[in-house]
């Protein structure tokens, strides 16, 4: 066996040791993108629990109220699925937020409401809920970055675009959230 030969076998096994290494490591990226997307809808949907609890104990005081969020809520379904996308998370947050507006609406007409145990309890784990969605929105932004800028930064660049991993969308801000009402 000539030099040559194995000089190009040993430069031909490390450059597919490097691409195996950066599709390994983008792979990576994507699944903790994915994985912080669905942390995302996980708590969007114990916050809709939340939500429907606190109308039903809504509903005692204000039935006619109630019944209008009820019918609210039976409109704007979550999108639960297992591989939710950005769209889908961002409806999700419109639908949540218009509904909980309404419903905290609805508790500033009675006062006997807003001063029940319960409704102070379920308030404050949808402020749980609230809070938990923030950091999962961060998280998941912070992912996306983390992935995007592996898979734009050369040499790591020629492989994602060679094994299509494409640059992924950032959550957008919620600027309905910056005048959102005081829970």
């Amino acid at each position: 066996m000539s030099v040559t030969l194995i000089i190009v076998i040993v430069v031909v096994a490390l450059l597919v040791i490097w691409v195996v290494g950066i599709q390994n490591k983008l792979v990576k990226s994507d699944e903790l993108c994915k994985n912080a997307l669905k942390q995302i809808n996980v708590q969007q949907i114990s916050r809709f629990d939340a939500i429907k609890a606190l109308v039903k104990l809504t509903r005692e005081y204000a039935s006619y109220e109630a019944d209008t969020l009820q019918k609210v809520i039976a409109e704007r379904k979550i999108v639960s699925s297992p591989n939710p996308t950005v769209a889908e998370i961002n409806a999700n947050e419109a639908a949540l937020g218009s509904v909980l507006g309404r419903l905290i609406a609805v508790a500033e007409q009675y006062p006997e409401l807003k001063a029940n145990e319960n409704y102070r309890q379920t308030m404050q784990s949808i402020e749980k809920y609230e809070e938990n969605v923030r950091l999962s929105r961060m998280t998941f932004n912070d992912s996306v970055t983390s992935y995007n800028r592996e898979v734009r930064m050369f040499p790591a660049s020629l492989v994602a675009g060679m094994l299509g991993f494409p640059q992924r969308e950032y959550l957008a801000d919620d600027v309905s959230k910056q005048d959102y009402p005081e829970i």
